[in-house]
Formats: C-alpha cells, sequence, structure tokens
C-alpha cells in the first residue's frame, strides 16, 4: 500500500530539488549554530506551533511556527528541533512523530524521523515520544541554554522540567547550564534577510495577491456584499495554489474603512461607496500583504479622488526614500509630510486653526485621520520580525543619553517591507463633510536593492484612472 506524500508546503519546496532543500535549511542552521559558538556555546530548543481545537474535535488549519520551520523546513506538528553548539561545528537534531500508517490513513502522510533526517539534513532525529528522556541529556553541562523566550508556555514548562531533570543528577557531576539566552535574538536577524529563494516566494505570493485583487474589482458593483468579495479572494488563492490567506482578509465597505482591522461582513456596498481590501495570501510559508481602495460603482467621486491621489502621492514619497543605507522612519517622514500637506489643502486640518506643515507635524494634529505607521517588515509572519531600531550595543560611547530611544536602524539589501499609508476620515462638526466616512489605504511590498526597492505587488493596478479602466472593461 502505498501514500500520497504530498505534504502541506509541497509548494514551497516545488523550485529545490531535494539536495538543494536539504543544503538551504542545514545552511541556515548551521549560521545560527557560528553563531552560539562565537558567544560560548550552548544548546538550542525550539519547538513548532501546537495544533490548536476549533470546537469539539475540530482542528484549526494548522500552521507551523515560522522560527522553527526557517531553520528546519519541516511543516508537520508535534515537532522540536535541538541545536548542539558545544562540539565541532556542531550538530541538529530533530523530534518528530514516528510512522504511524493508521493514523496517516486518518491524517496523511508523516515523514518519521529518518526520511525526515534525510529530506532535512539534520544530523540526527528521534521520535517526539522520547523527548523526555533525551533532551536531559543533551542538556547537562551545556555552558548556556536558548529557546525563543516568546516561546509557548507548553514548551517553558517544559524546558522546566528537564532542567530539573539534569539538577537531579548533580551529585553525578552533571550541571545545569547556568545560563539562559533568548534564541530570537539570533533567528529574527536572519529571517529579516531574506535570500534568493524566499525572495521568489514572496514574488509568487504577491503575484498570486495581485490577481485575486484583480478579480475582486472586476467582481465589485453596487449591491455586493463584502463576504461575496472575500469569497472571490479566496478562490484565487487557492487556485493558484497558495495555502490560504496570510491574514483575516479586510474586506470593508463604506465607512467600514475607517475601521483598521474590520474583518469581511455582510455590508452590502452602495452606489458612492468606496470599497477597502487588505488582502493577500501565504505561498510556501510567505506572505503577502496588499491593499487596495476603489469605488463599487467604478467611479471615485471627487472628494473620495482627492484624498486618494494624497495618499498615492504619500506612498510615491515613502517609496522613494527607500534606500539602502537610509532609515527606516525615512519613508514615515516623507509620506507623514505629504499626508499632512493634503490634510491642510483640503482643509480637514484648517489651516487658520492648525498653522503650517510643520506646525500640524510638531503637534501630532495629522495623526487623528493617519492612525497607523507607513510599513512594516514581511515575511514568513505578515508583520514579520526583526528590530525597527539599532541596539545599544551598536551604538558609538558619544550616543544620546540612555533614556533617549535609539536611532531607527539603516535599511539594507533583502529586507522585505510593506509600504502602506492612509487616511480615515470619520464624521465630525469640525471635518468637511464631503470627505465625511472615506477611509482610504493603499499598501505595497517592497524588497530593498542596489538600486532602491523592487515593488513585489504592482501587478495590481493603483493609481485611480487604471482601476477605473479596469472596473469599466469588466
Amino acid at each position: 500500500m502505498t501514500f500520497d506524500t504530498d505534504q502541506p508546503m509541497r509548494a514551497a519546496s516545488a523550485t529545490l530539488s531535494p539536495i538543494a532543500q536539504a543544503a538551504l535549511y542545514r545552511g541556515r542552521r548551521e549560521r545560527v549554530l557560528a553563531a552560539m559558538r562565537g558567544a560560548g556555546g550552548g544548546v538550542a530548543i525550539i519547538a513548532t506551533a501546537p495544533e490548536r481545537t476549533r470546537n469539539a474535535d475540530v482542528e484549526h488549519a494548522y500552521r507551523f511556527d515560522s522560527s522553527f520551520y526557517y531553520l528546519s523546513g519541516f511543516a508537520e506538528p508535534d515537532a522540536l528541533l535541538v541545536l548542539d553548539a558545544r562540539h565541532g561545528v556542531g550538530s541538529s537534531t530533530l523530534f518528530c512523530r514516528p510512522k504511524h500508517p493508521e493514523r496517516e490513513v486518518w491524517d496523511g502522510f508523516r515523514y518519521g524521523p529518518e526520511a525526515a533526517r534525510d529530506a532535512f539534513g539534520f544530523d540526527a532525529a528521534y521520535a517526539v515520544d522520547d523527548i523526555d528522556a533525551q533532551i536531559p541529556a543533551l542538556l547537562a553541562n551545556a555552558p548556556a541554554v536558548y529557546y525563543p523566550f516568546e516561546a509557548s508556555t507548553d514548551l517553558s514548562g517544559r524546558l522546566r522540567g528537564w532542567l530539573d531533570g539534569v539538577r537531579a543528577k548533580r551529585r553525578a557531576g552533571v550541571s545545569v547550564p547556568p545560563t539562559t539566552i533568548d534564541l530570537n535574538v539570533i533567528v529574527d536577524e536572519m529571517r529579516l534577510f531574506k535570500d534568493a529563494h524566499e525572495l521568489d516566494l514572496m514574488r509568487s505570493a504577491a503575484r498570486i495577491s495581485a490577481d485575486a485583487h484583480r478579480r475582486a474589482m472586476r467582481a465589485t458593483r453596487p449591491g455586493v456584499s463584502e463576504y461575496e468579495l472575500e469569497a472571490e479572494l479566496l478562490y484565487e488563492f487557492r487556485r493558484r495554489g497558495a495555502s490560504g490567506p496570510a491574514y483575516g482578509s479586510i474586506v470593508a465597505a463604506g465607512i467600514n474603512a475607517c475601521t483598521l482591522h474590520y474583518p469581511a461582513g455582510d455590508a452590502i456596498a452602495r452606489e458612492g461607496d468606496l470599497i477597502l481590501i487588505d488582502a493577500a495570501c501565504e505561498f510556501g510559508g510567505y506572505a503577502a500583504d496588499i491593499t487596495r481602495t476603489y469605488p463599487a460603482n467604478g467611479r471615485y467621486t471627487p472628494a473620495q479622488r482627492e484624498l486618494y491621489d494624497i495618499v498615492l502621492a504619500a506612498q510615491s514619497a515613502a517609496l522613494d526614500a527607500i534606500r539602502i543605507g537610509a532609515r527606516y522612519d525615512a519613508m514615515q517622514q516623507a509620506a507623514t509630510r505629504v499626508l499632512a500637506q493634503g490634510l491642510r489643502d483640503t482643509g480637514i486640518l484648517a489651516a487658520d486653526r492648525y498653522g503650517s506643515v510643520d506646525d500640524i507635524i510638531a503637534a501630532g494634529a495629522h495623526s487623528r485621520f493617519t492612525i497607523h505607521s507607513t510599513g512594516h517588515w514581511l515575511g514568513l509572519d505578515v508583520h514579520d520580525c526583526g528590530r525597527y531600531r539599532e541596539t545599544r550595543a551598536a551604538l558609538p560611547p558619544d550616543a544620546a543619553a540612555d533614556d533617549a530611544p535609539p536611532p531607527w536602524r539603516t535599511l539594507q539589501a533583502n529586507m522585505t517591507l510593506t509600504v502602506e499609508p492612509g487616511l480615515y476620515i470619520r464624521p465630525a462638526d469640525d471635518v468637511p463633510q464631503a470627505y465625511w466616512g472615506i477611509g482610504i489605504r493603499i499598501e505595497d511590498d517592497v524588497a530593498v536593492t542596489e538600486h532602491g526597492c523592487e515593488l513585489l505587488t504592482r501587478d495590481v493596478p493603483v493609481r485611480a484612472d487604471e482601476i477605473e479602466a479596469l472596473m469599466r472593461d469588466r
């Protein structure tokens, strides 16, 4: 009898040969081991995410822990990775579910330890059932134990139990690791810089997501419901081989667009409404993140077009600010100035009350309508890991006082991030009524390059006239 060996992440490895796949993940683990050796050695433990019950005996769709997957390539639940940096170049050991023909009939293929070891380049692999017997021996006499400090309480509790098992042997001359170190400090920094394979996966996620937005635009008209448009997005994601949405899709009609994390509901798009869609897929574990705002009837009103062009100009200014060596917040400052100028020009922030653009920014008057920052890191997580500011240790001795925040870090090649300015005008007595209830966000994904940035998500129209043309020709 044979089993289908397709894995949930097969699309991720489709562009890599088995040998290249094993080498990719082994190379990442070796970089972590090298960093650990440079800090004095030790043992690192990282677990994947647990399966979670939705209700009764129904499980949520499983999704691995991002950092665990980044280092292992292993997408099954009930798995744990141990990196031992004490001897030579170090070693990596996987604990995973054993082969189980009966359970595989119900739940699908399992690699099992031996096949997983060979497929993903581990030095050793054991059944997860052996973990409580094996881990204390691996931790014994280690100079430090590394684990993600933001790990689940289950891993933290089990780690305490394993360390207690080591302490029980102290009379035999066995010592407990005297130091605990946050593994995220190493792995987060690695994940911030994307390699060629990661960038290819992100381009694929971007293309699929852009096509889904185009599909939703063509399906939009007065009378359509938010959930119908969400269905168009989800159909395109899965039809094109994505695992599903990278995050809960935001499909907001009319004033609902002024709620930042509004989930797709059952509101009906009316004549004259804008539709804000913030949605994208996950492909090979990597997220895209796209937002477009467009008219339900295919034509922006003058007030909608005025604000839309302001937000688009703000995004353009932010994109122009992205280059190697620029501070991360340069795009925020560039976008903020354009948005503040637009709010002043439209009278939403009246000049006779709020003064110049500099006055508006200094007082933070614009933040009532801009609300969120201009972007975030993107990768295996839609709000990906990585520091936004320099560390204290990296600053020169004459840096600012300790109570001042460190400067924003500088952009470098192969960082990936979103650029997403927005304006959200809720009804208020001091706001011109023509703009009431208009929420606009425009979001694209970029990779920092030697020549500025690569736009990953422009396969979906962004200029107002392009959007109107697409909707007119549907």
